[in-house]
C-alpha cells in the first residue's frame, strides 16, 4: 500500500466504440482493522488503513471511551495477513468504561449502533453543543466548491469520502479522507484533537449524507454547525435539534437546507 492509502491495478479500460486498453490506476485500500482498547476486541471494521494514529483518537472520543485526547496513553498500529490490529491504550481510569461498553456489544460496528444490546444504549442521551459558528451562508457555498481540491485520494480512487475543518471564512484548514464516511470524521477529529486545533467560529464540512451517527460524533467533538453535500435522515435532524447542533445538508452550488 501506498502511503496515500492506494495501490496501482491494471485495468482493462473500455471506450464506448469497444476499443480496448490496459489503464493502470489507483484504487482505495479497504480493509480490516481490528480495534483493541485496553487489551479487550472492541471492534473489527472495514476503513483505509492509513492516518491511523488519528483515527484512533477521534474512534476512542466518538464511542465515548475517552473525554479528552490526553486520555489516550498510547495508539500503535501492527500490520497481519489478515489486516490491521490498532491497539489503543487509554488511562486505567478509563478501563471500567471500556469493560462496560464491550459487554453491551455483541458484534462489532463502525457506527456506534450495530451490536448495542438494547435500545436505550443506541440512543444515549448527548450532550448540549455550547460553541456557536460565526460562519454565514456565503463561507458554507466556498467550502462546499472548494473541498473536491482537498480530496487527492477522493481524485485519484473516486472511492472515498471527506471530512474537512473549515473556518469561520469557508476556507479549509485540514482534511482526512477514508473509504467509510464515519472513518474519515473519525480521522479529522483525532487529527485535530492531537494537532490542537479548535472550531474557532468554523464548521465541518463532509461529502457523505448526514446520518444521526455523524451528527452524534459532531455534538461529541463540540462542533458547532455540520454541514453535509447529501441530505440528512430524520434521525439525524432530530438529534441534532435536541443537542443544538447547526445543520446545513444538500449543500450545492445554488442552494443548501439550513435546520
Amino acid at each position: 500500500m501506498n502511503a496515500d492509502g492506494t495501490i496501482i491495478r491494471r485495468f482493462d479500460r473500455v471506450a464506448p466504440a469497444g476499443d480496448r486498453t490496459e489503464h493502470d490506476r489507483a484504487v482505495a485500500v479497504e480493509a480490516p482493522v481490528a480495534i483493541e482498547v485496553n487489551g479487550l476486541g472492541y471492534a473489527v471494521l472495514m476503513a483505509t488503513p492509513n492516518e491511523l494514529g488519528d483515527f484512533a483518537h477521534g474512534f476512542v472520543l466518538a464511542e465515548r471511551l475517552a473525554d479528552q485526547a490526553n486520555e489516550v496513553v498510547e495508539v500503535s498500529a501492527h500490520a497481519t495477513d489478515a489486516g490491521t490490529l490498532l491497539r489503543v491504550t487509554l488511562i486505567p481510569e478509563r478501563h471500567e468504561r471500556v469493560a462496560d461498553r464491550v459487554r453491551h456489544r455483541v458484534s462489532e460496528s463502525s457506527c456506534g449502533l450495530c451490536g448495542i444490546e438494547n435500545l436505550e444504549q443506541a440512543l444515549r442521551p448527548l450532550p448540549t453543543v455550547t460553541a456557536r459558528s460565526t460562519a454565514g451562508d456565503a463561507a458554507l457555498f466556498a467550502a462546499a466548491a472548494a473541498l473536491r481540491d482537498h480530496q487527492p485520494l477522493a481524485l485519484a480512487t473516486g472511492a472515498t469520502h471527506a471530512a474537512a475543518l473549515c473556518a469561520a471564512d469557508g476556507s479549509i484548514r485540514l482534511v482526512r479522507e477514508d473509504v467509510g464516511r464515519h472513518n474519515a470524521f473519525d480521522k479529522l477529529i483525532g487529527a485535530m484533537r492531537r494537532g490542537g486545533f479548535d472550531w474557532d467560529g468554523g464548521f465541518a464540512l463532509l461529502s457523505s449524507r448526514c446520518s444521526f451517527e455523524l451528527v452524534e460524533k459532531a455534538v461529541l467533538a463540540g462542533c458547532p454547525m455540520l454541514a453535509t453535500l447529501s441530505a440528512a435522515t430524520t434521525l439525524a435532524m432530530d438529534r441534532a435539534a435536541a443537542a443544538g447542533l447547526a445543520l446545513r445538508t444538500l449543500v450545492r452550488s445554488d442552494a443548501m437546507l439550513a435546520s
